[in-house]
């Protein structure tokens, strides 16, 4: 595919406003920055004093040290700031060590410290887009999978799900605070780090899934998430929710080909693992991770995303309102990715 398709030329509608990206350190943080930058805006990266900035090395780029701890420290900081035009908040943790309290204070507390210092310091913006997670949502129809949608009653099972649907609710009942949600199904590309490990064992020949029962996966590609963010920006909406997701979902074995075929593989053998053998695993996993106060990737809370069947998505209502239209299909992102992923291996 042309990755410089006219479509994807930025409109004017956001150059010379400021951005403030809260978070910019993680993985999607770059893309936000660089997209940012791209389309002419006064790009502002809230990191802590302790953030790699490794992905945020553009010289355009200004920065606001956070301590999020420190409500004193984070209301001088943004004092001393001119006010931003729009503020994307993708701070969060996908796992803690400490279990629900520490996701609440991580993806709920910090939240609520920052929206209250913007408010004391007369520095809300236009739009603050939240980045949630689809997961707020908990499992959905698991026996006629019909795709989950913005619209339904959210359920999390998740301790990881039940501090972002908090962080949501948050936002939805305060006055002042112009809003918009994004709940992203699995986001992949370059530099993640979830999606890379499952890449890494195909590459070693093994590809691992979990129970027996049929189930479809859906994806979203780092730059079409980060398209969609600004595509939300110059539509004007707001105190909306959003399901972003390519629009069709893929089973276990369709991901395997797509990343064999990709990684040029020549074979893969696929290894199902029984449910409670991986609970077992994630239990064990996730204690050995609590004594050494280090996050496991294999957890409880893990657990019960690779158990739900049904990750479709409906992401109608984006498509309506500011034209949503993903331009990676799954196989386009893993390419890309496979890509980043070599590159980085033959370095070694």
């Amino acid at each position: 595919m042309d990755n410089n398709d006219t479509n994807h030329t930025p409109k004017n509608s956001l150059s010379g406003k400021r951005l403030l990206v809260v978070g910019a350190g993680g993985f999607i943080g770059g893309f936000i920055c660089a997209e940012g930058l791209r389309r002419g805006m006064e790009v502002s990266a809230a990191v802590r004093e302790t953030t790699s900035r490794r992905y945020l090395s553009d010289p355009a780029l200004k920065f606001l040290v956070l301590d999020y701890d420190d409500q004193a420290q984070m209301t001088e900081a943004v004092s001393a700031s001119e006010p931003w035009d729009y503020i994307i908040y993708n701070l969060g943790a996908t796992k803690a060590a400490g279990g629900f309290p520490e996701f609440n204070k991580v993806n709920f507390e910090y939240l609520r410290r920052f929206v209250e210092t913007l408010k004391a310091t007369g520095h809300v913006p236009r739009r603050l887009l939240f980045m949630s997670s689809l997961s707020a949502l908990g499992p959905g129809d698991e026996k006629g999978y019909t795709p989950l949608s913005a619209d339904m009653v959210p359920n999390p099972d998740t301790r990881y799900g039940l501090s972002k649907i908090k962080a949501e609710q948050y936002l939805e009942h305060l006055s002042g605070i112009p809003y918009i949600i994004f709940r992203p199904t699995g986001v992949y590309g370059p530099h993640e780090k979830d999606y890379l490990m499952m890449i890494q064992a195909i590459d070693r020949h093994f590809d691992f899934s979990v129970g027996l029962r049929r189930q479809m996966l859906t994806f979203i590609y780092v730059d079409d998430l980060v398209e969609a963010m600004f595509r939300a920006f110059e539509s004007g909406v707001e105190n909306k929710k959003y399901i972003i997701s390519e629009d069709r979902a893929y089973t276990q074995k369709e991901f395997r080909k797509i990343v064999a075929e990709e990684l040029g593989a020549k074979f893969v053998i696929p290894v199902r693992l029984p449910m409670p053998l991986v609970w077992i695993a994630s239990y064990v996993a996730e204690k050995i991770g609590q004594a050494r106060l280090k996050p496991s990737t294999l957890n409880r809370d893990k657990f019960k995303i690779m158990r739900q069947r049904n990750w479709k998505a409906d992401v109608s209502d984006a498509k309506r309102d500011f034209g949503f239209a993903p331009r990676f299909s799954l196989r386009d992102g893993i390419r890309e990715t496979v890509k980043s992923y070599l590159k980085e291996k033959n370095k070694r």
